[in-house]
């Protein structure tokens, strides 16, 4: 029907559009643009106070676990006596 030459286009136009899509979806301006500013927008870079807040958190979280550990240990030596 189309003959030798409609058959070259459709085989040339198959293998050059995944090629196409596969260089312009690599290109490292479009990484920059959405992919490093999407993971920014995820995990924004930590500002002092935040660093500040958590850093008091977990201070405050440990001192109640040590407190905790010390009344177990004292209530099983009262206990052993």
């Amino acid at each position: 029907m189309g003959g030798p030459r409609l058959e070259v286009f459709r085989m040339c136009l198959y293998l050059s559009f995944p090629v196409a899509v596969f260089w312009i979806s690599n290109q490292a301006e479009y990484f920059e643009e959405y992919v490093v500013k999407r993971k920014r927008e995820i995990y924004p870079p930590e500002n002092r106070m935040h660093r500040k807040e958590l850093e008091d958190f977990k201070e405050l979280m440990r001192t109640k676990r040590e407190e905790k550990l010390l009344r177990e240990l004292q209530l099983q030596t009262s206990a052993e006596k």
